[in-house]
């Protein structure tokens, strides 16, 4: 199977976040918190009509579109793209797993799941599909620093 770190890390990804989401939804009222280390780390319940941080918050409409557009595209490199390296292959499976958690949240509820809640650095409450883009971003980074330039091959 072609790119198949892709597969199994958009397939992984996607599943820990639903998982995740769905346990909030059942265990935790909205707004309700779980304090893990009191004032450090919590989950807390909120939802997110916007993008990261809440960026055009109540634009969800066209945030569900862009989400379902990436992972489309996404699943359009890995299969019809070209055999990708590993580090390339893990990142833009979770990439597409975050952005299809999040897309699914959209499509299914109008807003975002959030429950992560690090309170100790005072940052925004998120959920796994965002941790899941931003590892997947790393690994894009990590995957053009090992690619040799234009300048390298052609000394080849």
């Amino acid at each position: 199977m072609k790119n198949r770190s892709f597969w199994i890390a958009a397939s992984a990804g996607l599943a820990l976040d639903r998982v995740t989401k769905l346990w909030v939804l059942e265990a935790l009222p909205r707004y309700e918190t779980i304090p893990i280390l009191r004032d450090m780390f919590h989950f807390t319940h909120v939802v997110n009509t916007g993008a990261a941080f809440s960026l055009f918050a109540g634009q969800v409409n066209w945030l569900r579109w862009l989400s379902l557009g990436v992972s489309v595209l996404l699943v359009g490199v890995a299969v019809l793209g070209p055999r990708l390296s590993r580090w390339e292959q893990v990142g833009y499976g979770l990439v597409m797993s975050g952005a299809l958690g999040n897309g699914i949240d959209r499509f299914a509820f109008g807003h975002v799941i959030d429950f992560l809640d690090f309170r100790l650095i005072q940052f925004p409450v998120f959920n796994l599909a965002d941790v899941f883009i931003n590892a997947g971003i790393a690994c894009l980074l990590i995957a053009s620093l090992q690619k040799p330039s234009s300048i390298d091959r052609s000394v080849e």
